[in-house]
């Protein structure tokens, strides 16, 4: 299946341009020189977020890499910046081509099994009743056990398990459903259109009607599915909802924009939506964007979300809940997300695309630099027990407990009592595999 980036934003590719009047000796020595590492240093000098934290006198070429490099300059609060070869680029987000079978698992059971997370629609696997919730517990005649043990000691590849990135290619799966009933099927590899909306329902929860949404990644495609999903909820008469963005890794801003505005009509249509504030040297690039429908048309008019996070909730997911936050009630249940207020435009340097984070972004109260996660009101551990919108799932639990009383469950508040904060360890890149195959 396709492999996508998640940027915040993209804009036009553009070279390295010179430090300017108050570049340090090391920036001014790097921009006169043509090799690569200082041809991104001098990049990095006029146009990174945090260029005054860079090393004042480095000497760019005794680093093996102008990846080596970045990782060794680069601001402590920055996890996100990368660089690839344009060829590295070409070939990862451009030319490939994925095959899977269309669904993302997580080990579990003591390595005994591969819980499912979620299936694509489109998929060989939610077409032979795969489902999330479901374990595999063998492939191919052997266990997962045994798979995962050769995995883990390098005898096997992943191509071992599920066959190589070509079309047509089969491999028999073994699955135990939660009521511990098993099925098996033989799935086929394909290339996999990944819808984002993964879910929606409707329920009645005493007098109100709510609107579940699970939304996966914020791409092209995600406009026209949102305006089919709220369609759906305006016709059902929805006033509440449940945002599920647990595994949300982010993507386009405009889409993040029409979510929230098609969340929240009138309260915030024509107010700003966020701000994006770039280095004191690009400062006239500056702009701010205001709430819009954009390619969506139904919208509901609620003052009031409920937001189910994870760790793996990042960058227009979150921006989705900071930017809503001074109009409306935002309530987050789940975990603290991952931490990304930042984007990146990317730069073309010689045979290289540099992804270095050049500009933050704030909300109407010019509130943001949550770098170390957006915290939830009412902190609850995910647990798949099954597909999505059962009864005990806790994050869904906890939402739909949370319009019942009007607060949280016990749970959630022994939980906020004993909750620490993790360290986030440095991203080699800001996409997501979620273990898809």
């Amino acid at each position: 299946m396709r492999i996508l980036i998640l940027i915040t934003a993209l804009f036009t590719l553009s070279g390295c341009g010179g430090g300017g009047s108050d570049d340090t000796s090391a920036a001014t020595t790097a921009c006169q020189r043509t090799d690569i590492n200082s041809q991104v240093f001098c990049a990095l000098q006029q146009n990174y977020l945090w260029y005054s934290e860079l090393p004042a006198d480095i000497t760019p070429g005794s680093y093996a890499s102008p990846g080596a490099m970045l990782d060794a300059v680069a601001a402590p609060q920055d996890r996100y910046s990368f660089i690839l070869t344009r060829q590295e680029y070409e070939d990862r987000f451009i030319n490939a081509t994925f095959f899977g079978y269309g669904f993302s698992s997580v080990r579990v059971d003591d390595n005994s099994a591969l819980q499912i997370a979620y299936v694509y629609d489109d998929g060989s696997a939610a077409q032979n009743g795969l489902r999330r919730g479901d374990k595999i517990i063998e492939i191919e005649g052997i266990s997962v056990t045994e798979w995962l043990s050769r995995l883990d000691a390098g005898t096997a590849t992943n191509d071992d398990v599920y066959g190589p990135n070509e079309a047509g290619v089969m491999r028999q799966f073994v699955w135990r459903k939660p009521d511990n009933t098993e099925q098996v099927a033989t799935f086929s590899k394909s290339e996999v259109s990944t819808n984002t909306v993964l879910h929606r329902s409707v329920s009645t929860v005493g007098d109100k009607r709510v609107g579940y949404l699970v939304f996966n990644t914020f791409i092209e495609l995600s406009e026209t599915e949102l305006e089919q999903a709220f369609a759906y909820f305006v016709a059902e008469g929805v006033d509440e909802l449940v945002l599920d963005v647990r595994y949300n890794g982010g993507g386009l801003i405009r889409v993040a924009n029409q979510l929230s505005t098609q969340i929240a009509l009138n309260a915030v249509l024509g107010e700003i939506f966020v701000k994006y504030q770039y280095n004191d040297k690009n400062s006239s690039k500056n702009t701010t964007t205001l709430f819009s429908l954009g390619a969506g048309d139904s919208a509901l008019d609620l003052g009031r979300v409920l937001v189910l996070t994870t760790a793996g909730s990042c960058s227009s997911s979150e921006l989705v809940v900071n930017s809503l936050a001074p109009f409306v009630d935002v309530v987050q249940i789940g975990a603290t997300t991952c931490g990304k207020p930042v984007g990146q435009q990317p730069d073309i340097i010689g045979d290289y695309v540099l992804f270095a984070i050049n500009f933050q972004t704030v909300n109407a109260l010019d509130q943001g630099a949550y770098f170390d996660g957006l915290q939830p009101n009412c902190p609850v551990s995910e647990v798949i027990t099954g597909d999505w919108g059962v009864a005990d799932d806790p994050l869904y639990a906890e939402a739909i407990n949370y319009i019942t009383n009007g607060n949280c469950s016990d749970v959630a508040v022994s939980s906020a009592a004993v909750s620490t904060k993790a360290v986030k360890p440095r991203l080699a890149a800001p996409w997501v595999l979620n273990n898809e195959q």
